[in-house]
């Protein structure tokens, strides 16, 4: 895929990743300055919606743009459910800063449309026809472009078309930004594409936006890697995999004996605390390698048996989401949604005894265990394998599979548990994880636990190419461009 980034604007970065070059632009709050010139032309910024991106990226945006006589207006649907939530942080109609959507839509020289996924579908042509001539359209998802592309529509040409995705859910956007407001560069780092550019300025509105709502890196991707790379890591290790793994997990614990707490601790507690927290300082191979001789053979153990069938299941995945088969689940889901709104996922009793655990926790006493780190590792790198059979580039492999797990996801859910990760999210990532953990719940349980065994056969050749894999250089690398300070939500 193309990274070559041309900005009148910002300046350009060029940086290796495992052999491969790419382009990337540096955020940051002395970066603000700058925005005006980048959004020049621009008067109203017009944010429709108030999910889980849409609170975030209207305060942000509005927050950055303190002074420079560029409104940030919230757009919703009439009778709208969160009106009180948008006036709460202070947009309302008194002051101009909230309205109707289609009326928002057609006054904003840029549309930043954040409204559920399925809403996107079932509202796209209004959407079109109320944008004004040369004006610039943008998501933070490639979900429309992707079912547009399965149906052979094309977006109109008399507007351009970004996307900005930042690689967290929306409270890390704002989290971030707001702990972050004394120290340059902290937020959520961001991927950015031009879809359409029709007057030669789409790129610099996209990373301008991009850096407003606290990116301290915007990577460059297309709409169309990104749809495919984040609904597969969605339903794979970032929430559905994770979540399947964890719940089979503690079952297999709880079966070979293991008391209730200490089994959370071992499954839960230990991919959210001290492994991520390792991957993240140190990288995979940074993890791996703090482990004794002892730890390494438990972690290769694990890791020759669980690589395999969670390849096989995300290769699936990604399958199911380049067809436009999870597209169309999540349309269908649409209008079901409406009468049957989806249930919560932590009713059963280990996320009862996480309770528990989080009352008594103590992050001092609690250390890397091997063969946590070798299912969890097999399962991250397997997607990372996936994703470039795909052509995907290595910032994308890295920050889709490793970095956004690590550093903005698993840390909800550390904190009050997996619906509090999962359930920040998208609607299309909350169907998307509901529907494949049940996936790798079984997986795990069929074809790993029921096979592991002290002296199940370590494969070396899969060994070998774990310890050499060019994601350890990529995440070098990538892990150098992440924010200043680690996000707090406990």
């Amino acid at each position: 895929m193309n990274n070559h980034i041309e900005s009148k604007v910002f300046p350009v970065e060029t940086i290796e990743l495992a052999g491969t070059t790419e382009q990337v632009v540096r955020g940051g709050r002395d970066k603000f300055a700058l925005l005006p010139q980048a959004f020049v032309g621009i008067e109203q910024i017009g944010v429709i919606g108030w999910g889980s991106q849409g609170p975030a990226q209207a305060q942000n945006l509005r927050d950055s743009l303190v002074g420079t006589g560029i409104k940030v207006k919230v757009g919703l649907q009439a009778g709208s459910n969160s009106r009180s939530k948008a006036e709460a942080a202070g947009f309302t109609e008194s002051d101009g800063t909230l309205g109707e959507m289609f009326d928002v839509i057609q006054e904003s020289d840029l549309v930043i449309i954040l409204i559920a996924d399925s809403a996107q579908i079932e509202h796209r042509r209004q959407i079109f026809d109320n944008m004004k001539p040369g004006a610039t359209l943008g998501f933070s998802h490639g979900f429309l472009q992707g079912y547009m592309e399965s149906h052979g529509e094309s977006f109109p040409k008399h507007f351009n078309v970004i996307g900005v995705c930042p690689k967290g859910m929306g409270p890390s956007v704002r989290k971030l930004y707001v702990q972050g407001k004394e120290v340059n560069g902290a937020g959520i780092n961001c991927s950015f594409a031009v879809e359409q550019d029709i007057d030669g300025h789409a790129t610099d509105v996209a990373l301008a936006w991009a850096i407003a709502i606290g990116a301290p890196y915007v990577f460059g991707t297309t709409l169309g890697m990104e749809w495919r790379s984040d609904i597969t890591g969605e339903r794979a290790i970032l929430l559905g995999g994770v979540h399947g793994i964890v719940e089979a997990f503690y079952r297999y614990l709880r079966d070979k004996g293991f008391p209730e707490k200490s089994a959370f601790v071992m499954s839960v507690g230990n991919i959210t605390g001290p492994i991520s927290r390792a991957i993240s300082a140190n990288g995979i191979l940074g993890l791996y390698s703090d482990l004794n001789s002892a730890g390494q053979e438990v972690f290769q153990r694990i890791y020759s048996v669980a690589y395999g069938p969670f390849y096989e299941l995300i290769l699936e995945i990604y399958d199911e989401v380049t067809s436009g088969n999870e597209i169309r689940s999540v349309e269908l889901a649409g209008q079901r949604l409406k009468k049957h709104p989806m249930r919560e996922i932590d009713g059963t009793l280990m996320w009862e005894v996480g309770k528990e655990v989080r009352a008594e926790r103590s992050d001092t006493l609690e250390t890397v265990h091997p063969f946590t780190a070798g299912l969890y590792c097999a399962a991250m790198i397997a997607q990372i394998d996936v994703l470039g059979l795909h052509g995907h580039c290595w910032s994308e492999k890295a920050n889709e599979s490793i970095i956004e797990a690590v550093d903005s996801l698993n840390p909800f859910m550390r904190a009050r548990g997996v619906a509090h990760m999962i359930d920040n999210c998208s609607t299309t990532a909350r169907l998307g994880a509901r529907k494949w953990a049940p996936r790798f719940d079984y997986v795990a349980m069929q074809q790993i636990f029921a096979v592991i065994t002290n002296y199940s056969p370590i494969n070396v050749a899969l060994i070998e190419a774990f310890e050499k894999h060019p994601i350890h250089d990529a995440l070098a690398v990538c892990s150098k461009m992440r924010p200043p300070v680690s996000i707090a939500v406990e």
